[in-house]
């Protein structure tokens, strides 16, 4: 299908998709970092977890140094005990 916009024809490439109604608190997750901290308490950065639909923030003071297995600890440990385990989200 084309579409004539301004002198140009484009090709519509597809329809839009609705984006998916959230209705339980804590179930899609975004995770960040704030890094490059100064040092305090022996901890110099920070993991930010935020819910999508409330836009409720949960920081947990970690080192950078941090590895992974611990990072997730920390997630299952401060969140998951508290909020269940967040859905899968497909993209």
């Amino acid at each position: 299908m084309y579409q004539k916009m301004k002198n140009q024809t484009e090709i519509l490439v597809r329809k839009l998709k609705l984006s998916k109604i959230l209705e339980k608190l804590w179930t899609y997750l975004t995770v960040n970092f704030i890094t490059k901290l100064s040092l305090r308490v022996r901890k110099n950065m920070i993991l930010v977890i935020c819910d999508r639909l409330s836009k409720m923030m949960y920081f947990i003071a970690i080192m950078k140094e941090t590895s992974v297995e611990d990072s997730a600890k920390l997630f299952r440990n401060n969140m998951w005990k508290l909020c269940e385990l967040p859905e899968c989200q497909d993209r």
